[in-house]
């Protein structure tokens, strides 16, 4: 049940990561504002470090991850062009991106109560994710 549990949730937060470091490639070279680049650049390089953490622990079990879901991706690209077509400014690119984090920190910290028997290192590395967008999203709020 551990190794399960916690095969489980390294997968939601590989999604995760993927999910991120994808949002953020799509807006960042939009951003007006030299320092919302630099925020998100950086953002983007701590979510690709913990990605680093994240794979060399699906490799001890021997698993490839997860990509996110076809569907929330598709979805997210369009609402990101629709809304950047209709306002292309940095308050729309930090509106979009602050979205994005509270359904990551909402759809990890589901997964984290729901696979209570993943080892401390799995829900380590879910709490690092958790706590990298909701600093995101709080530096952001200053776009708004």
């Amino acid at each position: 049940m551990i190794e399960q549990d916690t095969i489980r949730l390294l997968r939601e937060c590989d999604a995760g990561i993927k999910m991120g470091v994808s949002a953020i490639d799509e807006v960042v070279d939009k951003a007006q504002d030299e320092a919302l680049r630099t925020l998100l650049s950086k953002s983007k390089a701590e979510h690709e470090d913990l990605k680093a953490s994240l794979q060399a622990a699906l490799d001890r079990f021997g698993d490839e991850g997860k990509a996110p879901s076809p569907i929330a991706k598709t979805m997210s690209t369009a609402k990101t062009n629709m809304e950047l077509m209709m306002k292309p400014c940095d308050a729309t690119i930090a509106d979009l991106i602050i979205d994005g984090c509270c359904m990551g920190i909402k759809s990890l910290s589901k997964y984290l109560n729901q696979y209570t028997a993943a080892d401390e290192s799995a829900k380590n590395i879910c709490k690092k994710l958790i706590a990298l967008e909701e600093q995101l999203a709080k530096a952001l709020r200053g776009y708004l």
